[in-house]
């Protein structure tokens, strides 16, 4: 996808109350530059793929731990249950942007959500990422990772990280 215009921006959003706040910014404050770029705001969600269900043999036997993939039909319900609500997600965050006078462009893709961000900043060209701020605490972000860490370290364009006020 090349540049029409001016400079391309992107907002990951995710369920969190924090990618809508952070949507909601960058319509109030750079509205116009968007609207003079010639381009859409890009709406961006990663759907996480499956992960396989841990299985723990029973009591009385042998302690052992291994991944099981699950039959290939639960496998698709779930993908599919997702993809409806990414795409629900999506059409609820692109009203948003109609109702502010912004076009946008949703994109919906299948992926761990730190690499899927960071991928499609490159694929699609965008020239400032904006992300919502999910307050995590110094504990859990360090056991948990933080998406918007690892998008300000790996992504290649400025980051713009919102917070929103307490």
């Amino acid at each position: 996808m090349a540049e029409k215009f001016g400079k391309k921006v992107m907002v990951a959003i995710d369920e969190n109350e924090s990618s809508y706040y952070a949507l909601k910014w960058v319509l109030e404050n750079l509205r116009e530059s968007i609207t003079n770029s010639g381009n859409p705001l890009v709406i961006f969600m990663a759907q996480p793929s499956p992960k396989p269900i841990p299985f723990a043999a029973s009591l009385g036997s042998a302690r052992i731990y291994c991944p099981v993939s699950a039959f290939p039909e639960f496998v698709n319900s779930v993908q599919e249950k997702n993809m409806r609500v990414s795409l629900a997600l999506l059409e609820k965050a692109k009203s948003i942007c109609t109702s502010h006078g912004v076009k946008a462009e949703t994109i919906a893709e299948v992926g761990n959500p730190k690499e899927a961000i960071c991928n499609a900043v490159q694929k699609y060209e965008i020239n400032l990422l904006a992300l919502g701020d999910c307050g995590l605490g110094k504990i859990k972000r360090a056991f948990l990772g933080s998406v918007s860490n690892y998008c300000v370290e790996n992504a290649k364009c400025p980051v713009l990280l919102v917070k929103k006020p307490q």
